[in-house]
């Protein structure tokens, strides 16, 4: 189906025609504009004959719009309308004033140190709408490479082709005990102690297991997962339970204390890794996300000082 030829109109004619419809004076409606009267004559004269239609008809006393003029001003004004509401959305999304960053991140943060620098970001740009998607290593690259999420937050210490890590800091993985349990009192724990109780853990497909895992089988420890879960805030909530104990990163307990539980340094092996912004090669990010980026990286140089 072939499209109709359209002609090449200028916001500066439709004000033309509105101005010239409401005055009824090329004197007045030239003045309204700013503008010789000729000069309006001229821009009249030429949507005249790119449209094909007479919108006005003159006289030497007055000026007085056509039937087919009427419909074209009501078109007019709602072009310009509509046209100032897109400007107006379009410089407050390049401005931060509007827009919607999604983020894909790890439990550990989503629940520890995000909440905080999410509220620093939000209370200058409250008309950014931010939708936080948690989850393991594997969906978090997902979301990232299929679009999903503007950007993700986990461990850069190996990734993808198709991804770009920014790092952020240290991830250093803890301990953590009922706290009342025996090693409550310790000042340090090994994963050698740990493996001595029963272990509520994350499921194998998370790369914080994962991590878990093999650092445990470099130790030479073998360790008693008796109680699998999806949430940290569940693997946390069952320790101060007494279920068992666990091993988390060290962001998973900057949040809120969990009644019941102690979190003590991992003496031994020590575990580490790089966390940081994972974003898709080669794809730019909306003024929103960027600036929520720049924020993250800045407030977490001060977590790290």
């Amino acid at each position: 189906m072939s499209r109709l030829a359209l002609p090449d109109v200028s916001a500066r004619q439709l004000e033309a025609i509105l101005a010239l419809a409401e005055y009824g004076s090329f004197v007045a409606a030239a003045a309204r504009l700013r503008l010789s009267q000729p000069a309006l004559t001229r821009i009249v004269k030429r949507l005249e004959a790119q449209l094909g239609v007479r919108l006005f008809d003159r006289s030497t006393r007055r000026v007085q719009i056509t039937e087919a003029g009427r419909e074209f001003a009501a078109v007019a004004e709602r072009m310009l309308n509509d046209l100032g509401i897109t400007v107006q959305s379009v410089r407050e999304v390049a401005q931060e004033r509007r827009g919607l960053v999604v983020v894909s991140c790890v439990m550990s943060v989503a629940g520890g140190v995000l909440p905080r620098m999410i509220a620093a970001y939000r209370s200058g740009r409250p008309g950014v709408e931010i939708h936080i998607r948690e989850g393991v290593y594997a969906s978090i690259l997902d979301d990232v490479r299929s679009g999903v999420a503007d950007f993700g937050i986990s461990y850069v210490d190996e990734l993808p082709d198709f991804a770009v890590g920014m790092p952020l800091g240290r991830e250093v993985f803890l301990a953590v005990v009922p706290a009342r349990h025996t090693l409550a009192r310790r000042r340090s724990v090994s994963l050698a102690e740990l493996a001595a109780h029963p272990i509520v853990a994350l499921p194998t497909e998370s790369r914080t297991r994962r991590t878990i895992d093999a650092a445990a089988v470099t130790a030479g420890v073998q360790l008693r997962q008796r109680v699998v879960v999806t949430q940290i805030a569940t693997l946390l909530a069952l320790v101060g339970a007494g279920v068992g104990v666990g091993v988390v990163p060290g962001g998973a307990t900057r949040g809120p204390p969990v009644p019941g539980v102690k979190v003590i340094p991992l003496a031994e092996p020590r575990l580490v890794r790089r966390i940081g912004l994972i974003t898709l090669r080669e794809r730019e990010a909306t003024p929103a996300a960027a600036g929520l980026m720049a924020l993250l990286r800045e407030r977490w140089r001060q977590r790290d000082d």
